[in-house]
């Protein structure tokens, strides 16, 4: 059960699949501009891995929202670039989304309604009847915080480089700030949760 349970919490939280795919076509985008430094090729060729890898989940049978999520990501990032004329601003939609996400979580803290309890408890089949239980409840708070942590930290790298553009920098800082530290979330989620069980309240 727990193994299903860890599954459950990996693919709702993201899914390695779904960092992947958003991660790879940013790396490529860093890569293409410094060798040609020509904008709008890279962009069309940093769409066009985005959409092989959707084409590839679509084939897989992947989940829709890992296939697509980072796709779309892609095409946003790679308009915004092409809109602005400016290579560093291929990044300043995660900045936008890290923010946003920043202050969902910090209120749903605040609210007494941690999200990543919000999320996970449906799935887990207790709903939000965790919010009964004192143990449970802290567990997914603290999770929560995790989370909050994550966004807080990559405004604080990236958002001083995008200003001072850094563009390199900043490449390479998302890359660092994505798939090492998301995995490394994800699995301090998965260890603060699996320490208290799943609480369903009993049928009087």
């Amino acid at each position: 059960m727990e193994t299903e349970d860890k599954a459950k919490v990996v693919n709702a939280l993201g899914g390695k699949s779904g960092i992947f795919d958003s991660t790879v076509p940013s790396i490529f985008f860093l890569i293409a501009y410094n060798v040609t430094k020509n904008l709008e090729t890279c962009l069309y060729f940093s769409i066009g891995l985005a959409t092989i890898l959707m084409v590839f989940r679509l084939v897989r049978r992947t989940t829709l929202v890992h296939a697509f999520g980072g796709f779309i990501g892609a095409v946003f990032c790679a308009y915004f670039a092409w809109k602005t004329g400016s290579a560093k601003s291929y990044y300043a939609p995660s900045l936008w989304k890290n923010s946003a996400f920043l202050a969902v979580y910090g209120i749903s803290i605040a609210v007494k309604f941690p999200l990543i309890g919000v999320i996970l408890g449906p799935i887990l089949g207790e709903n939000l009847e965790w919010r009964s239980n004192r143990a449970r409840y802290s567990a997914y708070r603290n999770a929560t915080w995790v989370w909050f942590g994550l966004f807080a930290i990559r405004l604080a790298i990236q958002y001083p480089l995008y200003k001072a553009n850094e563009f390199n920098a900043l490449g390479v800082a998302n890359v660092f700030l994505g798939v090492p530290l998301y995995l490394l979330v994800l699995w301090a989620t998965w260890l603060i949760i699996k320490k208290v069980p799943v609480y369903k309240r009993k049928e009087s």
